[in-house]
C-alpha cells in the first residue's frame, strides 16, 4: 500500500495475474482494473486471458491496458533536493485540497517528462478526475482537476518552482 491519504491510496502494479497468478513477462500486455469502493480505491492488475473471460457485470471505475515492464533494480540511496515526484507523494498524503492546483500542476509536470501517463480520466458530479500511473513503479495518482484558469496558473508554477528550488 502506498502512504498516500488513505482514500487515494492504491496498491502499485503488481508482477503477476491476479485470477491466474501466473507472472507477466516483459513486453506482455495486461490490463489494469481500477474499482472505487467503501474502502477507496482498489487496483486489480490481469493478464490477457483473464480479461478476456472477466465478469462483465462487475464494471470498473476505470481500466487500461498496458505493457508489462519489470521494475528497475533499486538504486542505492543517496541525499538529494526535493524533486517534483517527491512533492506531488507528498502532497498526495494530504486530506484536504489546500496543494490541490500544485499537485495537479506537478502531475502534468511529471506527464511531459514522460514520468506519469494519463491513463484515464473520468467526470462524474461535474467533479473531472485524473487518473495518472507512475510509467518507472506502476504507482497509481488519482487527483481531481482543479480547473485551474490560465490566470491562476502564473502563481501556482511560481509556488511550485520555489518548493523545489
Amino acid at each position: 500500500m502506498n502512504p498516500l491519504n488513505p482514500e487515494w491510496a492504491i496498491q502499485s502494479r503488481g508482477d503477476r495475474c491476479e485470477e491466474t497468478g501466473r507472472g507477466f513477462v516483459e513486453g506482455e500486455f495486461f490490463y489494469t482494473l481500477l474499482f472505487h469502493d467503501k474502502e477507496g480505491y482498489r487496483r486489480q492488475d490481469m493478464c490477457e486471458e483473464a480479461w478476456k473471460v472477466r465478469n462483465e457485470n462487475i464494471q470498473p471505475f476505470s481500466f487500461w491496458r498496458t505493457k508489462f515492464v519489470p521494475p528497475p533494480p533499486p538504486t542505492p540511496e543517496t541525499v538529494t533536493k526535493e524533486t517534483a515526484e517527491d512533492l506531488l507523494r507528498s502532497y498526495m498524503v494530504e486530506s484536504d485540497d489546500t496543494h490541490a492546483n500544485a499537485r495537479y500542476l506537478l502531475a502534468v509536470m511529471l506527464e511531459r517528462k514522460r514520468l506519469l501517463k494519463n491513463v484515464a480520466s473520468e467526470t462524474k458530479d461535474g467533479v473531472r478526475t485524473l487518473v495518472y500511473e507512475h510509467v518507472k513503479t506502476g504507482e497509481v495518482f488519482v487527483l481531481p482537476d482543479p480547473q485551474l484558469r490560465l490566470d491562476q496558473l502564473e502563481a501556482v508554477q511560481m509556488e511550485v518552482a520555489s518548493l523545489l528550488g
